[in-house]
Protein backbone atom coordinates (compact mmCIF):
# COMPACT_ATOMS: atom_id res chain seq x y z
CA UNK A 1 0.00 0.00 0.00
CA UNK A 2 3.47 2.75 1.00
CA UNK A 3 4.51 1.76 -2.53
CA UNK A 4 1.23 2.35 -4.07
CA UNK A 5 0.72 5.69 -2.54
CA UNK A 6 4.27 6.74 -2.92
CA UNK A 7 3.51 5.81 -6.86
CA UNK A 8 0.65 8.01 -7.11
CA UNK A 9 1.77 10.77 -5.27
CA UNK A 10 5.58 10.66 -7.22
CA UNK A 11 3.59 10.68 -10.52
CA UNK A 12 1.18 13.42 -9.56
CA UNK A 13 3.81 15.31 -8.92
CA UNK A 14 6.10 14.35 -12.31
CA UNK A 15 2.52 15.51 -13.99
CA UNK A 16 2.48 18.78 -12.68
CA UNK A 17 5.87 19.55 -13.54
CA UNK A 18 5.63 18.34 -17.55
CA UNK A 19 2.14 19.91 -17.85
CA UNK A 20 3.32 23.90 -17.70
CA UNK A 21 -0.23 26.13 -18.49
CA UNK A 22 1.56 27.11 -21.49
CA UNK A 23 1.49 23.24 -22.64
CA UNK A 24 -2.35 23.62 -23.20
CA UNK A 25 -2.02 26.03 -26.16
CA UNK A 26 -0.35 23.96 -28.64
CA UNK A 27 -2.52 20.62 -28.74
CA UNK A 28 -5.76 22.59 -29.36
CA UNK A 29 -3.98 24.54 -32.67
CA UNK A 30 -2.90 20.83 -33.89
CA UNK A 31 -6.33 19.64 -34.22
CA UNK A 32 -7.07 22.31 -35.60
CA UNK A 33 -4.35 22.47 -38.54
CA UNK A 34 -4.95 18.56 -38.96
CA UNK A 35 -8.78 18.38 -39.05
CA UNK A 36 -10.14 14.89 -39.74
CA UNK A 37 -6.33 13.52 -39.42
CA UNK A 38 -5.95 14.45 -35.47
CA UNK A 39 -5.44 11.34 -34.48
CA UNK A 40 -2.43 10.60 -36.57
CA UNK A 41 -1.61 14.54 -35.27
CA UNK A 42 -1.85 12.82 -31.81
CA UNK A 43 0.67 10.10 -31.89
CA UNK A 44 3.58 12.45 -33.46
CA UNK A 45 2.71 14.67 -30.36
CA UNK A 46 2.31 11.92 -27.62
CA UNK A 47 6.19 10.98 -28.67
CA UNK A 48 7.52 14.54 -28.08
CA UNK A 49 5.12 15.28 -25.53
CA UNK A 50 4.81 12.18 -23.36
CA UNK A 51 6.85 9.65 -24.63
CA UNK A 52 10.54 11.53 -24.81
CA UNK A 53 10.26 13.19 -21.47
CA UNK A 54 9.07 9.83 -19.40
CA UNK A 55 11.62 7.70 -21.02
CA UNK A 56 13.97 11.00 -20.45
CA UNK A 57 13.15 10.73 -16.85
CA UNK A 58 13.97 6.75 -16.92
CA UNK A 59 17.30 7.67 -18.47
CA UNK A 60 18.33 10.12 -15.88
CA UNK A 61 17.05 7.31 -12.85
CA UNK A 62 19.53 5.25 -14.60
CA UNK A 63 22.39 8.00 -14.64
CA UNK A 64 22.09 8.87 -11.21
CA UNK A 65 19.78 11.78 -12.02
CA UNK A 66 23.25 13.66 -13.16
CA UNK A 67 23.01 15.77 -16.47
CA UNK A 68 27.06 15.03 -16.66
CA UNK A 69 26.51 11.68 -16.61
CA UNK A 70 23.70 11.52 -19.27
CA UNK A 71 25.69 13.97 -22.03
CA UNK A 72 29.24 13.46 -20.18
CA UNK A 73 29.76 10.34 -22.57
CA UNK A 74 30.05 12.57 -25.36
CA UNK A 75 33.07 14.65 -23.23
CA UNK A 76 32.75 16.99 -20.65
CA UNK A 77 32.76 21.02 -22.58
CA UNK A 78 29.97 18.95 -24.60
CA UNK A 79 27.67 18.44 -21.64
CA UNK A 80 28.29 21.83 -20.27
CA UNK A 81 27.67 23.50 -23.44
CA UNK A 82 24.23 21.45 -24.07
CA UNK A 83 23.04 21.92 -20.40
CA UNK A 84 23.64 25.66 -20.97
CA UNK A 85 21.89 25.81 -23.74
CA UNK A 86 19.19 23.37 -22.50
CA UNK A 87 18.38 25.71 -19.18
CA UNK A 88 18.51 28.66 -21.72
CA UNK A 89 15.40 27.08 -23.21
CA UNK A 90 13.68 26.28 -20.71
CA UNK A 91 14.46 29.27 -18.82
CA UNK A 92 14.86 33.36 -19.43
CA UNK A 93 15.19 32.22 -23.61
CA UNK A 94 11.80 30.75 -24.24
CA UNK A 95 9.84 28.77 -21.28
CA UNK A 96 10.03 31.96 -18.95
CA UNK A 97 8.86 34.54 -20.88
CA UNK A 98 6.08 32.79 -22.68
CA UNK A 99 4.56 32.50 -19.20
CA UNK A 100 4.51 36.12 -19.08
CA UNK A 101 2.95 36.58 -22.35
CA UNK A 102 0.71 33.74 -21.80
CA UNK A 103 -0.50 34.90 -18.66
CA UNK A 104 -1.75 38.24 -20.51
CA UNK A 105 -3.21 36.95 -23.22
CA UNK A 106 -5.62 34.13 -21.67
CA UNK A 107 -5.60 35.97 -18.45
CA UNK A 108 -6.07 39.51 -18.32
CA UNK A 109 -6.35 40.50 -22.20
CA UNK A 110 -10.45 38.80 -22.43
CA UNK A 111 -10.99 40.34 -18.87
CA UNK A 112 -9.43 43.96 -19.59
CA UNK A 113 -8.71 44.41 -23.04
CA UNK A 114 -7.40 47.80 -23.36
CA UNK A 115 -4.92 47.32 -20.68
CA UNK A 116 -1.15 48.06 -22.02
CA UNK A 117 1.12 44.61 -22.38
CA UNK A 118 3.92 45.89 -20.89
CA UNK A 119 2.19 47.18 -17.44
CA UNK A 120 1.11 43.51 -17.19
CA UNK A 121 3.77 41.74 -17.81
CA UNK A 122 5.71 44.19 -15.47
CA UNK A 123 3.65 43.82 -12.66
CA UNK A 124 3.65 39.97 -13.12
CA UNK A 125 7.73 39.70 -13.33
CA UNK A 126 8.15 41.88 -10.46
CA UNK A 127 5.88 39.36 -8.31
CA UNK A 128 8.22 36.27 -9.74
CA UNK A 129 11.06 38.49 -8.77
CA UNK A 130 9.78 38.99 -5.27
CA UNK A 131 9.00 34.91 -4.47
CA UNK A 132 12.22 33.91 -6.29
CA UNK A 133 14.36 36.20 -4.01
CA UNK A 134 12.06 35.70 -0.91
CA UNK A 135 10.92 32.00 -1.02
CA UNK A 136 8.20 30.76 1.02
CA UNK A 137 5.56 27.86 1.16
CA UNK A 138 2.85 30.43 -0.03
CA UNK A 139 4.10 29.61 -4.05
CA UNK A 140 3.92 25.92 -3.32
CA UNK A 141 0.42 26.18 -1.92
CA UNK A 142 -0.86 28.03 -4.42
CA UNK A 143 0.62 25.58 -6.67
CA UNK A 144 -1.02 23.05 -5.06
CA UNK A 145 -4.12 24.57 -5.13
CA UNK A 146 -4.06 25.93 -8.47
CA UNK A 147 -3.11 22.54 -9.96
CA UNK A 148 -6.41 20.91 -9.33
CA UNK A 149 -8.46 24.24 -10.65
CA UNK A 150 -7.12 24.19 -13.65
CA UNK A 151 -7.32 20.52 -14.10
CA UNK A 152 -10.98 20.60 -13.23
CA UNK A 153 -11.37 23.51 -15.72
CA UNK A 154 -10.04 21.21 -18.55
CA UNK A 155 -11.54 18.18 -17.24
CA UNK A 156 -14.77 20.39 -17.87
CA UNK A 157 -14.24 21.90 -21.16
CA UNK A 158 -12.51 18.26 -22.73
CA UNK A 159 -16.16 16.44 -21.12
CA UNK A 160 -18.44 19.41 -22.80
CA UNK A 161 -16.50 19.38 -25.95
CA UNK A 162 -16.58 15.59 -26.31
CA UNK A 163 -20.39 15.68 -25.43
CA UNK A 164 -21.61 18.35 -27.47
CA UNK A 165 -18.43 19.02 -29.74
CA UNK A 166 -19.09 23.01 -31.08
CA UNK A 167 -18.13 21.41 -34.74
CA UNK A 168 -17.18 18.46 -36.61
CA UNK A 169 -13.53 17.72 -38.07
CA UNK A 170 -12.94 18.58 -42.01
CA UNK A 171 -10.06 17.79 -44.07
CA UNK A 172 -7.19 20.44 -44.01
CA UNK A 173 -4.12 20.65 -46.57
CA UNK A 174 -2.38 19.33 -43.55
CA UNK A 175 0.96 17.15 -45.07
CA UNK A 176 2.76 14.75 -43.13
CA UNK A 177 0.45 15.33 -39.89
CA UNK A 178 2.70 12.83 -37.43
CA UNK A 179 5.85 14.63 -38.28
CA UNK A 180 4.23 18.09 -38.30
CA UNK A 181 2.71 17.11 -34.83
CA UNK A 182 6.15 15.44 -33.59
CA UNK A 183 7.61 18.78 -34.25
CA UNK A 184 5.00 21.12 -32.75
CA UNK A 185 6.02 18.61 -29.44
CA UNK A 186 9.44 20.35 -29.65
CA UNK A 187 7.28 23.51 -27.94
CA UNK A 188 6.61 21.51 -25.01
CA UNK A 189 10.11 21.70 -23.99
CA UNK A 190 9.27 18.84 -21.68
CA UNK A 191 11.81 16.04 -23.52
CA UNK A 192 14.75 18.66 -22.57
CA UNK A 193 13.51 19.60 -19.12
CA UNK A 194 13.30 15.99 -18.06
CA UNK A 195 16.92 15.51 -18.17
CA UNK A 196 17.48 18.71 -15.82
CA UNK A 197 14.24 17.94 -13.21
CA UNK A 198 15.33 14.21 -13.18
CA UNK A 199 17.21 15.03 -10.29
CA UNK A 200 14.38 16.29 -8.40
CA UNK A 201 11.99 13.23 -8.83
CA UNK A 202 14.79 10.98 -8.15
CA UNK A 203 15.61 12.87 -4.92
CA UNK A 204 11.56 12.71 -4.04
CA UNK A 205 12.46 8.71 -4.36
CA UNK A 206 15.13 8.37 -1.77
CA UNK A 207 13.69 10.84 0.39
CA UNK A 208 11.06 8.01 0.82
CA UNK A 209 13.12 5.21 1.63
CA UNK A 210 14.04 3.58 -1.60
CA UNK A 211 17.94 3.08 -1.54
CA UNK A 212 18.26 0.57 -4.08
CA UNK A 213 19.23 2.23 -7.76
CA UNK A 214 16.70 -1.07 -9.19
CA UNK A 215 14.16 0.20 -6.75
CA UNK A 216 14.47 3.71 -7.95
CA UNK A 217 14.02 3.10 -11.58
CA UNK A 218 11.26 0.86 -11.02
CA UNK A 219 9.42 3.10 -9.00
CA UNK A 220 9.88 6.25 -11.54
CA UNK A 221 8.75 3.93 -14.38
CA UNK A 222 5.37 3.36 -12.85
CA UNK A 223 5.31 6.99 -11.57
CA UNK A 224 6.31 8.36 -14.79
CA UNK A 225 3.09 5.96 -16.28
CA UNK A 226 0.84 7.31 -13.96
CA UNK A 227 1.80 11.20 -15.28
CA UNK A 228 2.11 9.89 -18.97
CA UNK A 229 -1.69 8.73 -18.74
CA UNK A 230 -2.98 12.37 -17.16
CA UNK A 231 -0.93 14.03 -20.46
CA UNK A 232 -2.75 11.38 -22.51
CA UNK A 233 -6.13 12.11 -21.53
CA UNK A 234 -5.42 16.21 -21.40
CA UNK A 235 -3.87 16.19 -24.61
CA UNK A 236 -5.85 13.87 -26.22
CA UNK A 237 -8.98 15.71 -25.24
CA UNK A 238 -7.80 19.15 -26.11
CA UNK A 239 -6.56 17.94 -29.82
CA UNK A 240 -9.87 16.63 -30.66
CA UNK A 241 -11.43 20.15 -29.49
CA UNK A 242 -9.47 21.57 -31.91
CA UNK A 243 -10.04 19.15 -34.19
CA UNK A 244 -13.60 20.02 -34.22
CA UNK A 245 -13.45 23.87 -34.26
CA UNK A 246 -11.30 22.89 -37.56
CA UNK A 247 -14.47 24.35 -39.62
CA UNK A 248 -14.95 27.35 -37.58
CA UNK A 249 -11.78 29.21 -38.00
CA UNK A 250 -8.78 29.54 -39.89
CA UNK A 251 -5.03 28.53 -39.39
CA UNK A 252 -4.07 32.36 -39.10
CA UNK A 253 -5.95 31.88 -35.37
CA UNK A 254 -3.61 32.74 -32.64
CA UNK A 255 -2.98 29.64 -30.08
CA UNK A 256 -4.04 31.64 -27.52
CA UNK A 257 -7.27 32.87 -29.15
CA UNK A 258 -8.11 29.29 -30.28
CA UNK A 259 -8.15 28.14 -27.13
CA UNK A 260 -10.22 30.93 -25.55
CA UNK A 261 -12.72 31.25 -28.30
CA UNK A 262 -13.04 26.58 -28.46
CA UNK A 263 -13.86 27.71 -24.12
CA UNK A 264 -16.26 30.60 -24.56
CA UNK A 265 -18.21 28.54 -27.44
CA UNK A 266 -18.12 25.63 -24.54
CA UNK A 267 -18.70 27.46 -21.37
CA UNK A 268 -19.30 31.23 -22.41
CA UNK A 269 -17.92 34.13 -21.13
CA UNK A 270 -17.64 32.84 -17.41
CA UNK A 271 -15.95 29.72 -18.74
CA UNK A 272 -13.49 31.94 -20.41
CA UNK A 273 -12.47 33.60 -17.59
CA UNK A 274 -12.21 31.16 -15.17
CA UNK A 275 -9.70 28.98 -17.55
CA UNK A 276 -7.60 32.22 -17.94
CA UNK A 277 -7.35 33.11 -14.30
CA UNK A 278 -6.40 29.67 -13.53
CA UNK A 279 -3.46 29.47 -16.53
CA UNK A 280 -2.15 32.66 -15.38
CA UNK A 281 -1.59 31.73 -11.77
CA UNK A 282 -0.54 28.25 -12.71
CA UNK A 283 1.89 30.23 -15.36
CA UNK A 284 3.28 32.30 -12.01
CA UNK A 285 3.74 29.36 -10.06
CA UNK A 286 5.72 27.60 -13.42
CA UNK A 287 7.57 30.88 -13.50
CA UNK A 288 8.70 30.98 -10.41
CA UNK A 289 10.10 27.46 -10.13
CA UNK A 290 12.07 27.70 -13.34
CA UNK A 291 13.59 31.21 -12.26
CA UNK A 292 15.15 29.48 -8.94
CA UNK A 293 16.23 26.63 -10.87
CA UNK A 294 18.39 28.81 -13.56
CA UNK A 295 19.26 30.72 -10.80
CA UNK A 296 20.67 27.49 -8.93
CA UNK A 297 22.29 26.37 -11.89
CA UNK A 298 24.27 29.39 -13.38
CA UNK A 299 24.64 30.44 -9.87
CA UNK A 300 26.91 27.01 -9.08
CA UNK A 301 28.32 26.86 -12.70
CA UNK A 302 29.97 29.93 -11.65
CA UNK A 303 31.04 28.61 -8.50
CA UNK A 304 28.96 31.65 -6.91
CA UNK A 305 31.06 33.95 -8.33
CA UNK A 306 27.69 35.43 -9.92
CA UNK A 307 25.22 35.31 -6.72
CA UNK A 308 21.75 33.14 -7.15
CA UNK A 309 20.25 37.07 -6.59
CA UNK A 310 21.72 38.78 -9.54
CA UNK A 311 21.23 35.49 -11.80
CA UNK A 312 17.10 35.50 -11.12
CA UNK A 313 17.17 39.53 -11.23
CA UNK A 314 19.16 39.10 -14.39
CA UNK A 315 16.70 36.05 -15.74
CA UNK A 316 13.91 37.68 -14.70
CA UNK A 317 14.58 41.21 -16.41
CA UNK A 318 15.22 39.24 -19.70
CA UNK A 319 12.42 37.26 -19.36
CA UNK A 320 10.58 40.45 -19.18
CA UNK A 321 11.23 42.17 -22.01
CA UNK A 322 10.92 38.86 -24.16
CA UNK A 323 7.89 38.16 -23.05
CA UNK A 324 6.31 41.25 -24.41
CA UNK A 325 6.89 39.50 -28.20
CA UNK A 326 4.02 37.81 -27.39
CA UNK A 327 3.17 34.09 -27.56
CA UNK A 328 3.19 33.43 -31.24
CA UNK A 329 6.49 35.13 -31.87
CA UNK A 330 8.12 33.45 -28.88
CA UNK A 331 6.70 30.01 -30.32
CA UNK A 332 8.78 31.03 -33.70
CA UNK A 333 11.89 32.15 -32.17
CA UNK A 334 12.08 28.78 -30.60
CA UNK A 335 11.58 26.79 -33.58
CA UNK A 336 15.49 26.72 -34.66
CA UNK A 337 16.85 26.22 -31.10
CA UNK A 338 14.74 23.60 -30.96
CA UNK A 339 14.90 21.74 -34.14
CA UNK A 340 18.81 22.38 -33.44
CA UNK A 341 18.91 20.91 -29.88
CA UNK A 342 15.87 18.64 -29.93
CA UNK A 343 17.65 15.97 -32.29
CA UNK A 344 20.54 15.62 -30.20
CA UNK A 345 18.28 15.26 -26.98
CA UNK A 346 16.47 12.23 -28.85
CA UNK A 347 19.98 10.81 -29.81
CA UNK A 348 21.59 11.02 -26.09
CA UNK A 349 18.55 9.33 -24.81
CA UNK A 350 17.99 6.71 -27.07
CA UNK A 351 21.97 5.90 -26.99
CA UNK A 352 21.79 6.25 -22.75
CA UNK A 353 18.92 3.59 -23.32
CA UNK A 354 21.52 1.06 -24.60
CA UNK A 355 24.48 2.41 -22.45
CA UNK A 356 25.23 -0.94 -21.17
CA UNK A 357 25.23 -2.67 -24.78
CA UNK A 358 27.64 0.34 -25.79
CA UNK A 359 31.20 -0.75 -25.27
CA UNK A 360 32.86 1.94 -27.52
CA UNK A 361 32.11 4.96 -25.72
CA UNK A 362 33.27 6.90 -29.47
CA UNK A 363 29.68 6.00 -30.39
CA UNK A 364 28.25 8.50 -28.77
CA UNK A 365 30.57 11.19 -29.79
CA UNK A 366 30.04 9.83 -33.43
CA UNK A 367 26.12 9.74 -33.24
CA UNK A 368 25.72 13.04 -31.51
CA UNK A 369 28.23 15.11 -33.69
CA UNK A 370 26.64 14.06 -37.04
CA UNK A 371 23.63 14.62 -35.73
CA UNK A 372 24.27 18.07 -34.38
CA UNK A 373 25.95 18.80 -38.01
CA UNK A 374 22.29 17.96 -39.66
CA UNK A 375 20.20 19.53 -37.03
CA UNK A 376 22.17 22.40 -37.21
CA UNK A 377 21.91 22.74 -40.78
CA UNK A 378 17.79 22.38 -40.17
CA UNK A 379 18.28 25.35 -37.61
CA UNK A 380 19.63 27.41 -39.88
CA UNK A 381 17.30 27.02 -42.28
CA UNK A 382 14.45 27.92 -40.09
CA UNK A 383 15.42 31.21 -39.83
CA UNK A 384 15.90 32.02 -43.59
CA UNK A 385 19.55 30.97 -43.86
CA UNK A 386 19.60 29.28 -47.65
CA UNK A 387 23.02 26.83 -47.38
CA UNK A 388 21.78 25.63 -50.99
CA UNK A 389 24.11 22.94 -51.29
CA UNK A 390 23.60 21.45 -48.05
CA UNK A 391 20.66 21.87 -47.71
CA UNK A 392 20.23 20.08 -51.04
CA UNK A 393 22.06 17.25 -49.56
CA UNK A 394 20.28 17.05 -46.51
CA UNK A 395 17.14 16.89 -48.21
CA UNK A 396 18.23 13.89 -50.24
CA UNK A 397 18.91 11.80 -46.86
CA UNK A 398 16.12 9.41 -46.10
CA UNK A 399 13.21 10.37 -43.83
CA UNK A 400 14.18 14.12 -45.01
CA UNK A 401 10.86 15.07 -46.03
CA UNK A 402 9.40 14.15 -43.01
CA UNK A 403 11.43 15.87 -40.98
CA UNK A 404 13.99 13.01 -39.81
CA UNK A 405 17.05 13.88 -41.98
CA UNK A 406 18.94 13.53 -38.54
CA UNK A 407 17.84 9.85 -38.20
CA UNK A 408 20.52 8.17 -40.74
CA UNK A 409 23.97 10.39 -39.52
CA UNK A 410 22.75 9.84 -36.22
CA UNK A 411 22.89 5.59 -36.97
CA UNK A 412 26.58 6.11 -39.15
CA UNK A 413 28.73 8.04 -36.20
CA UNK A 414 27.33 5.23 -34.08
CA UNK A 415 28.44 2.50 -36.25
CA UNK A 416 31.78 4.25 -38.05
CA UNK A 417 33.44 3.78 -34.27
CA UNK A 418 32.43 0.41 -33.86
CA UNK A 419 33.84 -0.56 -37.29
CA UNK A 420 37.60 1.35 -36.31
CA UNK A 421 37.79 -0.54 -32.91
CA UNK A 422 36.89 -3.62 -34.45
CA UNK A 423 39.82 -3.57 -36.83
CA UNK A 424 42.11 -2.03 -34.42
CA UNK A 425 41.30 -5.41 -32.28
CA UNK A 426 42.14 -7.71 -35.68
Amino acid sequence: MKKFQDVLVIGLALFAMFFGAGNLIFPPYIGLISGDKWYMSLLGFLLTGIGLPLIGIIVMSKNEGKFENFAGKVGTNFSKGLGIIIMLAIGPLLAIPRTGATTYEMAIKPIFPTVNPIIVTSIYFAINLYLVINPSSVVDKIGKILTPVLLTMLAIIIFKGISTPIGSPIVTDIQNPFSKAFAEGYQTMDALASTVFAGIVIGSVVAKGYKDTKDQIRLTLMSGVIAALGLLLVYGGLMYLGATASGLYGADISKTQLTIAITERLLGTFGKVALGVAVGFACLTTSVGLTATAGDFFSNLTNNRISYKAVVIIVTVFSAVVSNFGVEKIVKLAVPLLVTVYPVVIVLIVLNIFDEFIKNKNCYAGAVYLTLIISIVDGLAAIGLNLKGVQNFVAKLPFASAGFAWILPAIIGLIIPLIFSRKQEA
